[in-house]
């Protein structure tokens, strides 16, 4: 994905100079749990409590101020172009939709933990988006283990999938899906909530390939080889491949994220279409999606 000449994002804050404290996991154990949180569940809340209860039970220290590689700092420059893409993009979209002005998110880069009105969460919860701030949360360590946990040869738009993923969940919050749903999730019982979780996670997985179809349609940045980029990531932090990497078995009545074939297919469809009156609410027997 071609992102050379392009602006940044305004709407970021940059806490990782701040220091802080560092769970005494190594960043393997650190990184696979950050992977599984990103999958476990569709209310940002229970992740980050988790997550904080997990680094409350572990020894920290201290660290100073950190001095960034320049890898790390060409990844943090690619999320904030990637951001104003979606800037961009859905800017278009809700003004093509009569939606109205597109409100923007801020995107915050942090290193071990950050504070969220979501609450505390450690790098172990992995990105995510919480709508009581309208921010969405990512540890760059994410980016750099990508590659090396998952199996997965990371490129500018795999990364750029991981954002416009949450992003998607901005976008359900501003057009009221994602209050509507997270209520009705409380309302039902674990299986039924988990089946209205996966719906969401896959309507931003469709998001997420929707702000490529524009992004490619406004910029022509797509590069060969670049979607199945995309898609060997959703298929590898799919609910079904994570639970048997994890435990050797699926349960899908847990899955809260959907599986891979799901994740790869709404992602994929999402690109090719552009179709904003698509949902995956719209599609009546959950065993369709």
């Amino acid at each position: 994905m071609r992102l050379d000449g392009r602006r940044e994002s305004s709407h970021v804050e940059d806490r990782r100079m701040s220091g802080g404290t560092k769970a005494s996991l190594g960043i393997g154990g650190i990184i696979i749990a950050a992977l599984i949180a990103w999958v476990s569940g569709g209310d940002p809340m229970q992740a980050v409590m988790e997550g904080v209860q997990q680094s409350m039970q572990a020894p920290t220290e201290t660290v100073g101020e950190q001095q960034f590689t320049e890898e790390e700092q060409a990844l943090a420059e690619d999320c904030k172009k990637i951001m104003a893409s979606t800037e961009d993009v859905w800017t278009k979209v809700f003004a093509e939709n009569g939606w109205g002005e597109y409100q923007y998110p801020t995107l915050v880069l942090f290193s071990n933990q950050v504070n969220s009105a979501c609450g505390s969460a450690t790098a172990a919860v992995g990105p995510f988006y919480c709508s009581g701030d309208q921010k969405l949360y990512v540890d760059l360590s994410f980016f750099t283990e990508m590659k090396r946990q998952l199996g997965v040869e990371g490129n500018t738009f795999a990364y750029a999938y991981v954002i416009a993923h949450e992003i998607g969940h901005h976008v359900e919050y501003l057009t009221g899906t994602l209050n509507k749903a997270h209520q009705a999730m409380s309302q039902t019982d674990k299986v039924t909530a988990n089946q209205l979780s996966v719906r969401l996670e896959l309507l931003a997985d469709y998001y997420a390939g929707v702000w490529a179809h524009y992004e490619d349609q406004m910029n022509h940045s797509m590069e060969y080889g670049d979607l199945e980029k995309g898609l060997e990531l959703a298929k590898a932090i799919g609910d079904d491949w994570l639970q048997k990497k994890a435990q050797g078995r699926a349960t899908p009545e847990s899955f809260t994220h959907g599986t891979s074939d799901q994740r790869k297919r709404w992602l994929k469809r999402g690109f090719q279409t552009g179709d904003m009156q698509t949902s995956t609410f719209s599609v009546q027997n959950y065993n369709d999606l």
